[in-house]
């Protein structure tokens, strides 16, 4: 099953898992690496994850839930650590496969730190009852205000701006992204999950965004957009 879908040198991610008092999966900090070989349907080599320099050690016997990011989409299984060591210069993760592969919608997403201008405003009473029909309707003239995106995913984003908007109140978003070469305009609607003041900082607030009316092809463009900008960022570290 594994060799059907993964392939050495795919983008993952691994989520260490632990069991509460509860008896219920608790969720530990998420590592990226990448699949180094495929050894059997029940055992792969990782490249062992590391922050900035710095390898983290898995430890024997822990066991994590892995993604996978393929050409057919997202796929995820669970998995105990049996092994590390070193193969041709590289620090390997032995995991054993412990679940069958199975295809997984995901709810969260990777988030891409970036420095991104963005214009916004509120929707209008209008615009709101438009949400989820083929054809928008978007009002035109309306002022927009701007603001930096820090950070941008598949669902969402987070920017700062010298104004703040309301919890749950649902906003117009426009910003660009680079893709192939191309610059390609993003018109999205999205709902304010929070906004606080931050701290030691004159008037600015900090806004996390959860897209609300975004369609398939534009999410799997931005996700595509952060995969590429991660790529270039690593061959830049390399050289």
């Amino acid at each position: 099953m594994l060799s059907k879908y993964i392939i050495p040198g795919q983008r993952m991610e691994l989520q260490a898992v632990e069991k509460s008092y509860l008896g219920e999966s608790s969720d530990k900090k998420v590592y990226i690496s990448k699949v180094h070989d495929i050894l059997s349907d029940e055992k792969l080599e990782v490249v062992m994850p590391m922050e900035q320099t710095k390898l983290i050690l898995l430890p024997l016997d822990a066991e994590y839930e892995l993604f996978f990011y393929t050409t057919s989409g997202l796929y995820q299984c669970f998995a105990r650590v049996t092994d590390r060591y070193k193969s041709n210069n590289v620090y390997i993760v032995l995991f054993e496969v412990t679940t069958n592969l199975r295809k997984h919608q995901r709810r969260d997403y990777y988030r891409y730190s970036c420095m991104l201008d963005m214009f916004s405003r509120e929707l209008s009473n209008k615009e709101e009852h438009e949400i989820g029909k083929d054809e928008f309707y978007l009002e035109e003239g309306l002022p927009l205000r701007q603001s930096i995106v820090v950070d941008i995913s598949g669902g969402g984003i987070r920017f700062i701006s010298k104004f703040s908007y309301p919890k749950n109140t649902l906003i117009y978003i426009v910003y660009s992204l680079k893709l192939e070469d191309k610059e390609k305009q993003y018109h999205l609607v999205g709902k304010v999950l929070s906004s606080r003041k931050l701290e030691n900082r004159v008037d600015e607030f900090e806004h996390r965004i959860q897209y609300v009316d975004i369609t398939k092809a534009e999410r799997e463009e931005i996700i595509r957009y952060i995969f590429g900008e991660e790529r270039k960022n690593r061959q830049k570290a390399k050289g």
